[in-house]
């Protein structure tokens, strides 16, 4: 099972509640979980007390990302769809910068190389993909020409619009639910899009790990 990261810390890298919700229901469910996080820096460096920018600092995506794994991570170069089950990213808000440029350039962004190649050999092998909080931007801008169902919340608007206009079919979404595409096999919830609290996002998270590993048993 691939979980990708970018950093540790939601304003410069993977929100860290939700990749280790992800990490303790893969557990939880038997799965063995493999991480992967870009080997580049960050797009910046954020203090996550104020959320303001620490310029002319930089860190390492994979060095950052291995404070959540306790060092078990992998350059997302070296990952390879043959050898997974099914991939899971975790929000933060450093996701659409780091994995994709969606915050600067919206429904026009790109997705990181590797992950787009990565995300699009799982897509074509129709292999389970899941997506948390902003995450299923890089999903609407990897796999627009699919038309992907996917959420960031209850609105249909701001960031959901560009990436309807990306092609994906932006759908409302509670924080203790989740939206499943079954003809593109993906899963999103909003997660700390709505919820403000750890219990708050761990119903949906939860959920959308039980489902990823219900179509991998399939």
């Amino acid at each position: 099972m691939g979980v990708v990261l970018c950093g540790a810390g939601r304003f410069d890298g993977s929100e860290i509640t939700e990749a280790t919700l992800t990490l303790l229901h893969l557990d939880k469910g038997k799965a063995e979980a493999h991480c992967f996080a870009p080997d580049a820096p960050q797009f910046e460096v954020c203090e996550h007390f104020e959320g303001a920018g620490l310029p002319g600092q930089q860190r390492n995506m994979l060095v950052e990302s291995a404070r959540i794994t306790r060092g078990d991570i992998q350059p997302l170069a070296s990952a390879d769809q043959a050898n997974l089950d099914a991939l899971i990213l975790p929000g933060g808000s450093g996701v659409a910068r780091n994995l994709c440029d969606f915050a600067g350039k919206g429904s026009k962004g790109k997705v990181h190389p590797a992950l787009a190649q990565l995300i699009r050999s799982m897509h074509a092998a129709h292999k389970p993909i899941g997506a948390i909080c902003i995450a299923p931007v890089v999903l609407a801008l990897a796999l627009g020409a699919h038309r992907p169902r996917l959420t960031l919340g209850p609105s249909t608007e701001g960031p959901a619009l560009d990436a309807a206009m990306a092609g994906a079919e932006m759908e409302p979404c509670e924080v203790d639910a989740i939206i499943v595409d079954d003809r593109n096999n993906l899963v999103s919830t909003p997660a700390y899009i709505l919820g403000e609290g750890p219990a708050e996002v761990n119903t949906g998270i939860q959920k959308l790990v039980k489902e990823i590993l219900k179509r991998v048993q399939r």
